[in-house]
């Protein structure tokens, strides 16, 4: 999705790919195949290139490291990315900035997280640190007997992050991005809706939010991005908490284009992933504002269809002004495959705007429309 931006601003985009078969291979011309956890294949890669920039936060942090040492310009540079690489990490920073952040412990076994159980009250969270995306490594312990069924994880890692259980009435998400020089921006905070952990649908922006909050929570990004170093784009997921501290608690970060902004391709003045190549490249930043007063973006996971292009006549006739992205990804249950935004004329017709997206997904991913089906509220949502 990046490749697009890079061709109308006249860039090359290269992409290391895992395997031939990757859906980026079939956007970008030059895409060798190598492994990003092999430090031989990532210096291969990188020669001849102004800069190098992930879509992921895997690659070993020691790998960047010598990637610099060896003269790579690498953005986000390894002392950023680590805090959205390692949850531990991250957590420290946070509370080293005085940001909102649940109640956290750093837990090396069974007894510790008992322990940190018993302190704030069941239920908690546990989560591993490092490799956990889309709700994978994540684990709800309700009382003492249920965290000695955990063990098996402190093998696998330790420490772990155990977390307070956040009772939050939706989860939101603010997105920058910041140059290597320091100019940053923020998008509008968005409403961000989770299905299994997984993200299903984003408002932007946050309906019927306190200007307040929204400023605060926009600012925090915004802090969060300077104080750290963050270079490109950064994401920091949030949980809206009303009447409780500052409003929101911090989740997670993302450095990179993330799910929560793929509104900005059809919905706003600069989507999030020309912003990004214009932020490692030290480019002036484009302009953020919404191209309408609500957009909705719906993604649509791997379904019963495995012919998804046999579906666009219906759907796309269903709303001609619906936007269709699809990865090329082979089609798995439950696998993201694609999205589709839409741009509302009327923030108070987010409802429509919202089933007219869903109504989209919903025939591509099944190959007709389903019967019976409806969008809940915001509110039911949350």
């Amino acid at each position: 999705m990046m490749a697009p931006a890079a061709t109308a601003l006249g860039f090359e985009l290269r992409v290391l790919a895992e395997g031939e078969d990757v859906s980026a291979v079939s956007a970008v011309a030059n895409a060798p195949v190598g492994d990003y956890k092999d430090l031989n294949h990532l210096l291969e890669f990188s020669r001849g290139v102004d800069v190098l920039t992930f879509d992921h936060e895997h690659v070993p942090t020691a790998h960047l490291r010598s990637l610099i040492e060896a003269g790579v310009n690498v953005h986000p540079g390894p002392d950023a990315l680590v805090n959205a690489q390692d949850k531990l990490v991250m957590r420290a920073a946070i509370d080293r900035l005085e940001l909102p952040n649940p109640r956290w412990a750093a837990v090396a076994g069974v007894a510790d997280l008992v322990a940190f159980g018993e302190e704030i009250g069941w239920p908690v969270v546990l989560k591993m640190p490092r490799g956990g995306y889309d709700g994978k490594g994540v684990r709800i312990v309700a009382s003492a007997d249920d965290a000695a069924e955990s063990a098996g994880w402190f093998e696998a890692m330790s420490p772990l992050l155990a977390e307070a259980k956040v009772e939050f009435s939706r989860e939101l998400s603010a997105m920058v991005a910041r140059t290597p020089d320091g100019e940053s921006r923020a998008w509008p905070v968005v409403h961000t809706i989770q299905v299994d952990g997984v993200c299903d649908e984003v408002i932007a922006p946050a309906l019927e939010i306190s200007l307040d909050v929204a400023a605060a929570a926009e600012n925090a990004a915004l802090r969060i991005a300077n104080e750290l170093g963050v270079t490109g784009v950064m994401a920091v997921e949030l949980f809206e908490t009303p009447g409780v501290g500052a409003g929101f608690l911090i989740n997670e970060l993302a450095m990179r284009p993330h799910n929560t902004g793929h509104w900005t391709q059809d919905g706003s003045v600069t989507s999030q992933f020309e912003q990004h190549l214009r932020a490692i490249l030290n480019l002036p930043l484009g302009a953020t504002d919404l191209l309408g007063p609500v957009v909705v973006m719906k993604n649509f996971l791997g379904g019963n269809n495995q012919d998804l292009f046999s579906a666009y006549p219906a759907a796309l006739s269903s709303e001609p002004a619906a936007k269709v992205h699809c990865y090329g990804k082979a089609v798995r249950p439950g696998r993201k495959i694609g999205h589709v935004n839409l741009v509302g004329t009327s923030a108070a017709d987010v409802d429509s705007v919202r089933q007219r997206a869903t109504t989209v997904a919903d025939i591509i991913r099944n190959g007709r429309i389903q019967s019976g089906t409806t969008t809940a509220t915001s509110e039911e949502t949350a």
